[in-house]
């Protein structure tokens, strides 16, 4: 069975794929806060993160993303992930994440480490 959090991140990764306005606001409540590392400055509201993702998108097939859950209770999630740009560097990553009941991240927080490119 798969998990909220697992629904939410694939969700993500094809939101992050598409760039499509419409799957990026699919992922976040109304509400919802988004700080791109922990001391930014939070993109507020669905539109304010639909507006800040497009701003400063990955282009499709740029990257790749493997990722698993680190830790899963009820609306809180920790996934870990690792972000490959063949053209750049490598990322390890991690997200902390909030759902609410519908499955909706009321508040996203990544951390984003690069590391030298590996093949």
């Amino acid at each position: 069975m798969t998990s909220a959090g697992e629904k939410w991140t694939e969700a993500y990764v094809e939101a992050w794929r598409s760039n499509d306005p419409q799957q990026i606001a699919a992922l976040f409540s109304e509400d919802a806060i988004y700080l791109t590392s922990p001391d930014a400055e939070p993109r507020v509201g669905r539109a304010d993160i639909v507006a800040g993702w497009l701003e400063d998108l990955d282009e499709p097939d740029t990257w790749t993303f493997d990722w698993w859950i680190v830790r899963e209770d009820d609306e809180f999630v920790v996934i870990e992930g690792r972000t490959k740009y063949p053209d750049e560097r490598d990322y390890v990553n991690l997200w902390i994440v909030r759902l609410d009941a519908e499955g909706r991240a009321t508040a996203f927080t990544e951390w984003y480490m690069p590391r030298p490119h590996q093949d």
